[in-house]
């Protein structure tokens, strides 16, 4: 018999199973006997109310990071805006957000990120309350688990098929991750004490339920993180109606179309909520999992 670690789907085999997991079943007696299926079921710590209440309104849209200017995440201190949303003039969405992790390090989240997409149950824990499943292409599951590649490098050019809630109901969403690099990052800066670490990459979401109405767009997501006295600072992007086109973002909505703001402060909601989760949990499961990528 197979166990959640072996058995893959092709993406036309797995594509119909969203539909169920976008009910968020409880654990099958499979995932029940998986070592860490105790975390779906623990509490999730809420988000600080004074940081959840800066998704409340739009910030000002002049003050936003626009995506060609990525490498300012690069710079000592902080940007005009670390943690809001707003739709910016070519109607595109943006959000910042800022956590710190005490006791936190870069490889824990680079192995977080390879490690977790390897079966659904592994990405359910993350975020219980949203997240539904995921899956990779037989290759990319190969890439991950290829011991010959740095933890840090074993997500780039793999795409992550996940089915998530981002408060504005299930998704289907394609996450390609790219290198720094590829993203857009000059490398001659991406280094310590500017960078510790870094996941991002291009996304294209569709609702579960998806008929002729639906709207859809692709975005630019950057997660990048960095080393300060207080743990290690984790620092988000996301560019909703941009994609990386030769390695340049490209506004792709029409003159006058705006990405709606409830999608855009559902996601910079949502993002407060999965990382404060992340923050407390993290290094619990590493301390647990942590080096391996089987369990």
């Amino acid at each position: 018999m197979s166990t959640p670690e072996t058995k893959q789907y092709t993406y036309k085999d797995w594509y119909p199973t969203t539909s169920a997991k976008a009910q968020q079943p409880d654990l099958s007696p499979e995932e029940k006997a998986r070592p860490f299926a105790k975390y779906f079921y623990e509490e999730i710590p809420q988000p600080d109310p004074a940081h959840y209440a800066m998704m409340e309104k739009p910030c000002d849209p002049s003050k936003a990071l626009h995506p060609s200017r990525m490498n300012d995440l690069l710079n000592p201190g902080y940007l005009d805006v670390e943690i809001g949303w707003c739709n910016l003039p070519d109607g595109a969405g943006f959000i910042a957000n800022k956590i710190v992790y005490p006791g936190v390090t870069a490889e824990m989240v680079d192995w977080w990120f390879a490690w977790h997409p390897l079966e659904d149950l592994r990405y359910r824990i993350w975020y219980p309350p949203q997240h539904g499943g995921i899956h990779l292409s037989p290759e990319g599951r190969k890439r991950i688990l290829d011991e010959s590649i740095p933890m840090s490098e074993r997500n780039w050019g793999v795409v992550h098929h996940v089915t998530e809630n981002c408060d504005c109901g299930m998704e289907n969403i394609t996450i390609s991750f790219y290198s720094p690099k590829d993203y857009g990052f000059d490398m001659t800066r991406f280094k310590q004490p500017y960078v510790s670490t870094f996941a991002g990459g291009q996304g294209w979401a569709v609702t579960v339920d998806k008929n002729d109405e639906s709207i859809t767009a692709p975005a630019m997501m950057c997660h990048i993180f960095r080393d300060t006295p207080e743990g290690l600072e984790h620092r988000t992007r996301f560019w909703l109606g941009y994609r990386l086109s030769n390695g340049v973002p490209e506004c792709t909505l029409p003159p006058g179309v705006a990405v709606p703001s409830v999608a855009v402060q559902g996601l910079a909601r949502h993002n407060v909520k999965e990382f404060t989760r992340f923050k407390h949990f993290l290094p619990r499961i590493y301390a647990e999992f942590g080096g391996k990528m089987l369990a």
